[in-house]
């Protein structure tokens, strides 16, 4: 997803990046790899993806503790900030981006992407379904209804009242494919993310009957072998001071 995302960002080469909660730094290691950037700041506030974050960029970026909201940085002093499937989790939106703003110079990028939990993020769409189809008490844990920032007119709309010009939205699509429906189902034993953690609270029963739901409706191919598409929206704007 992150290259397809800097693509369409644009940014040119040779400028000052900040990835805010860059969790293991996936996204800043696509900007190195991409972007040819000047510089490239991680801020994370989880200590463990810090840890992990600072291995996996040592001697290619800076990582802080930090957040969307407290970025350790001076005024004015990047040329771009992004965010990659972080921004729905913050809880003062708004506040993130002005604290993205202030370390931006004039002219500079805020870029973002999120799943598309009401759409295309296929992997979780088949899960919940299942899931408030056999248990309708599941409805609110949903990301789809817990997000309503994940979708084209809300992001263009928080980014326009942050007082950014030229906002602009766009899919970013991936396939996701996977071997069989095993490897579709064996994360959401994990009990990581929302539905994985309600999935595990469950009894085996209820966790057997939202298993067979869901196999009984994934597009299977021939041998065994599921493909899904996985959709992120993504937002962009210029500040202007």
């Amino acid at each position: 997803m992150a290259p397809l995302f800097l693509a369409w960002l644009n940014v040119p080469p040779g400028r000052r990046w900040v990835d805010v909660g860059c969790g293991t730094g996936s996204l800043c290691a696509a900007i190195l790899d991409h972007c040819a950037p000047a510089s490239v700041v991680g801020v994370e506030p989880s200590k463990g993806f810090l840890e992990t974050a600072r291995a996996n960029l040592v001697g290619r970026a800076h990582v802080h503790q930090g957040n969307g909201t407290a970025i350790p940085l001076e005024d004015v002093s990047v040329d771009a900030v992004v965010s990659g499937l972080v921004l729905n989790f913050i809880p003062d939106p708004a506040a993130a981006l002005a604290e993205m703003a202030r370390v931006l110079v004039a002219g500079g990028t805020i870029g973002a992407y999120v799943w598309d939990y009401t759409g295309k993020m296929e992997v979780m769409r088949l899960f919940w379904d299942a899931a408030v189809e056999l248990d309708p008490a599941a409805a609110p844990i949903a990301e789809g209804v817990r997000f309503s920032l994940c979708r084209p007119d809300a992001l263009a709309d928080l980014f326009a009242g942050a007082g950014l010009e030229s906002v602009e939205t766009t899919a970013v699509d991936i396939p996701t494919p996977f071997a069989n429906f095993e490897d579709y189902w064996q994360p959401f034993l994990g009990g990581q993310g929302p539905g994985p953690a309600y999935l595990v609270s469950l009894g085996e029963d209820a966790r057997a009957r939202i298993r067979e739901r869901i196999r009984g409706r994934i597009p299977t191919q021939s041998d065994g072998a599921i493909s899904l598409m996985a959709r992120a929206w993504a937002v962009r704007g210029v500040v202007v001071k």
